[in-house]
């Protein structure tokens, strides 16, 4: 992890949950443990390469707990560690903020972007 310039709590922490991906990724990972395949389903629109870089930092930073099983083909799973669950309320509450910047109309959240984020599955837990 990079050295924080400011030392300012927030910017550490943003360096291990900064970028676009990274807290959507805790987000779906906060149901339960994925594949690699169901973290691409759930955000279709990040890139093969970016998923498996911020996995890899997650993992780094011990939010992500990666489990490759000796089966045949290999399963590989993605889970929250301990440290990575303490997350879920700062979660929650980024969730619920979202929500209010969506239903804003001026927000600078497109209407394209809101409904993209929007999209549930079914069976998806809702955060609200």
């Amino acid at each position: 992890m990079k050295t924080s310039i400011t030392g300012c709590p927030v910017e550490v922490a943003m360096q291990i949950l900064g970028g676009r991906w990274r807290a959507v990724l805790i987000y779906y990972l906060l149901e339960g443990p994925k594949r690699f395949s169901d973290l691409r389903r759930d955000v279709p629109r990040i890139s093969q390469r970016m998923l498996t870089l911020d996995l890899r930092e997650l993992e780094r930073s011990g939010l992500v707990r990666r489990t490759v099983y000796a089966e045949v083909p290999v399963r590989v799973e993605y889970e929250l560690t301990p440290e990575g669950r303490e997350l879920r309320g700062i979660i929650h509450e980024l969730c619920l903020w979202g929500k209010r910047l969506q239903r804003k109309p001026t927000s600078g959240v497109t209407r394209a972007d809101a409904s993209a984020l929007s999209v549930t599955r079914a069976g998806r837990r809702n955060m609200s």
